[in-house]
């Protein structure tokens, strides 16, 4: 394992509030000597990070690798190189594979790809019930053990109020994290978009912003009954945010995060029945971007993810009726968190906590942070430097993305996980 100095650079720690330009050293996986450097230190490697940013590496909470079961549209190994390249170190996917995330064989399948790849580290999340049917309760002790950081509905929500409830306390039991999906099925089966002027225009079916809220009453319902952790994934609506807020505010456990697109995008952008903007939840309308905003920089919606969804060509080729939901976002996930600051949405701190430090936090994961004798998960990024998605300048598989012919800023010149190179490619590494 190699001893690595990064000199020069600008390290911002969410974390402890570091932010200065100064020195790292890593030896044994671990940061072992921050500004000042250990007695007897000397480094394999020195990467000079003049003009760059040193920040930890982004964890993701929201992530469709779609192995095992649609490796027609992505690979692990596809998506776990992608994530590396985008300066993403940890990433959680969801356990709506085929077959379902539920037993002890899937997980250990999922995290031994993931092992061979020697890329971005896969946590992954398990199902809440068998077969992602609602029906019955998984084993949670064993794929906690198999080595889940969390259990999740996996965007097929329990419509069993009691099977949900016994679910919860058997997470709580276990000290598992759940996340659940606000959406109510009976009001979002059969739509495409956001329920406003903009539907109605187009003439197609909405989804009212009460499949959120309803959905959320009743999971608030039973998290003050149970007590058990609970994040909510992908809120999406501006009174959605306001029951987050009055339920945090009364003590109850819960947290939750928001699609980075749902921060960029609203309903507006479906017009022209444009496929790429096809997502679940909807994209809401100004209003609601704007109070999602707002919650992101003031914490009260806890972390940012990118709802990676990489689709096959021919999921995004029809029009908006004819197409899936999903947009692809691995590859803009930290550009977008640097346009947020660069919007003055929130500042840079705040903004890098949300994908670091704060994400790392939901899990109850000692992940996302520089301090001495933690993993070195780092990404070194030049702040500055300009580039434009392109399909043949995404890494993912998936090339499905409202943001193609975006000016971006902020490129990723190194990726380490665990004191080890992912990006760039480690015959690049032995050279620098």
């Amino acid at each position: 394992m190699k001893r690595i100095h990064i000199k020069g650079g600008r390290v911002v720690d969410p974390a402890s509030g570091l932010d200065a330009v100064t020195d790292l050293c890593i030896a044994e996986k671990r940061f072992v000597g921050i500004g000042a450097t250990p007695d007897g230190f000397v480094a394999d490697q020195v990467i000079d990070a003049t003009g760059l940013l040193v920040i930890p590496g982004l964890i993701d909470l929201g992530t469709h690798l779609r192995e095992p079961g649609e490796e027609h549209k992505a690979t692990i190994a596809s998506e776990v190189t992608a994530a590396a390249r985008a300066g993403v170190t940890c990433l959680c996917p969801s356990p709506a594979t085929d077959p379902v995330t539920d037993t002890t064989a899937v997980v250990e399948l999922i995290t031994r790809r993931a092992r061979q790849t020697r890329m971005t580290r896969v946590m992954p999340i398990g199902a809440l019930t068998r077969g992602l049917e609602g029906r019955q309760l998984s084993e949670m002790a064993a794929l906690k053990a198999a080595g889940c950081v969390a259990v999740s509905d996996g965007g097929r929500p329990v419509t069993n109020t009691l099977v949900l409830r016994r679910a919860l306390e058997y997470a709580a039991t276990h000290d598992l994290t759940v996340i659940l999906t606000p959406q109510d099925p009976d009001l979002t089966d059969g739509s495409w978009m956001h329920e406003g002027w903009v539907s109605t225009r187009m003439g197609v079916p909405g989804i009212p912003v009460a499949a959120e809220t309803a959905a959320l009453a009743r999971y608030l319902a039973l998290v003050e009954e149970t007590g058990t952790r609970t994040h909510f994934a992908r809120l999406s609506s501006a009174r959605g945010m306001t029951m987050l807020a009055r339920a945090r505010q009364s003590g109850l456990p819960v947290s939750a995060d928001v699609a980075m697109h749902h921060l960029f995008l609203s309903d507006m952008d479906v017009s022209g029945f444009n496929p790429l903007c096809h997502v679940l939840p909807p994209l809401r309308n100004d209003g609601d971007r704007a109070a999602l905003r707002e919650a992101v920089a003031s914490g009260t919606i806890q972390a940012i993810c990118s709802d990676h969804q990489p689709h096959d060509p021919d999921a995004k080729a029809g029009t908006l009726l004819a197409s899936e939901p999903g947009i692809s976002g691995i590859d803009t996930l930290l550009a977008l968190t640097l346009r947020l600051v660069e919007d003055k949405v929130m500042d840079l701190r705040s903004a890098l906590a949300r994908v670091t430090c704060d994400a790392a936090d939901v899990l109850g994961v000692p992940r996302g942070r520089i301090t001495e004798g933690r993993s070195a998960d780092l990404c070194l990024l030049d702040p500055e430097e300009p580039w434009w998605l392109t399909s043949e300048s995404m890494a993912s598989r998936g090339r499905n993305s409202p943001f193609l012919g975006w000016e971006l800023t902020g490129r990723v010149r190194w990726t380490l996980l665990e004191g080890r190179v992912l990006h760039p490619s480690p015959e690049l590494d032995e050279s620098a």
